[in-house]
């Protein structure tokens, strides 16, 4: 008898991570995104400057202003939270800049925070994959025992001339490294990926994914390329030297991946929400129900779903 994997996955045609979160955990997680105030070694210098051409650091943390102490984000976070969510469980997420990108001393302060507030099941902490020293990932297995911890780790894609193109400052190699050596940690990864970087087309996002399939990450997360203001994109968009996907395209790319990606992957995003006062375009972006309704209506048609076209 032929198994329905969308029964599990709650009548979508993919894993979402909020599915696989209420599954384990028997209610719903809410993420707690927090600043912490780092910094990246391709913006001061140890790799580079002027960080991606995508980034605007500002987006989250404006220019001048210090972030508030990472315990009072996080109280306020859990408060409005159940507050409007009437929420219980939460995973507190270290999201702005790189946030491994500090000495082990102050990573273990830092991350510690959370062991001063109930209602927290899990940590998730974005970084790149230069940034993680064995002693980084010592530090980030002790907190294994109480809670579940998710490692975000930016790779993009995998091809090295983007790479170089969106000055990302490492290589696909730097990333293999990185991925090898976090799999000895009892250490759960999220793979981050954006479609529609320039000089990319279909097969070459795709190859991404077909890499990513071989390494069976436990989540990915993928978004369109977004043009910013204050990012380098916005001065070649504003040539006109840059395309940008449509949403349609998007779509579609969107479901060869998932039909490529193993069915234990989480998904834990599809889109991208940037302040509608800082996105220049895809204005498409701004409506994520829409993009994502229109990802599931394509896999509908398809008659697909996620890991269809899976092979180890």
């Amino acid at each position: 008898m032929t198994v329905d994997p969308t029964k599990d996955w709650g009548g979508k045609r993919y894993h979402a991570f909020s599915r696989y979160l209420r599954m384990k955990h028997g209610e719903r997680v809410w993420k707690v995104a927090l600043d912490a105030g780092m910094t990246c070694p391709n913006r001061d210098g140890a790799v580079g400057t002027g960080g991606c051409v995508y980034c605007r650091r500002e987006a989250h943390s404006p220019q001048g202003r210090t972030p508030p102490p990472i315990n009072e984000q996080i109280a306020k976070g859990i408060e409005r939270l159940r507050g409007i969510r009437s929420a219980e469980r939460f995973i507190i997420y270290f999201q702005s800049g790189t946030n491994t990108y500090a000495p082990v001393e102050d990573l273990q302060a830092l991350f510690g925070t959370i062991r001063e507030f109930g209602g927290v099941v899990g940590m998730a902490v974005g970084t790149r994959p230069d940034c993680l020293g064995d002693d980084v990932l010592d530090v980030l297995t002790e907190f294994t025992s109480d809670y579940e911890v998710w490692l975000e780790l930016g790779l993009q894609s995998s091809n090295d001339e983007t790479l170089r193109a969106i000055n990302r400052g490492h290589d696909l190699d730097t990333f293999l490294d990185a991925f090898q050596r976090v799999r000895r940690y009892p250490l759960n990864i999220c793979v981050h990926l954006i479609f529609g970087l320039p000089g990319e087309d279909r097969e070459t996002m795709l190859s991404t994914i077909r890499l990513l399939s071989g390494l069976h990450p436990e989540g990915v997360k993928i978004h369109p390329l977004q043009v910013l203001r204050g990012t380098k994109l916005e001065e070649a968009f504003s040539k006109g030297d840059l395309n940008l996907l449509p949403m349609s395209e998007f779509v579609e790319i969107v479901c060869d991946a998932l039909e490529l990606l193993p069915r234990e992957t989480t998904i834990q995003r599809l889109t991208a929400e940037a302040p509608a006062d800082q996105l220049i375009s895809p204005k498409w972006c701004s409506d994520k129900n829409a993009l994502l309704n229109a990802i599931e209506s394509e896999l509908e048609k398809r008659n697909s779903r996620q890991g269809l076209k899976y092979s180890q």
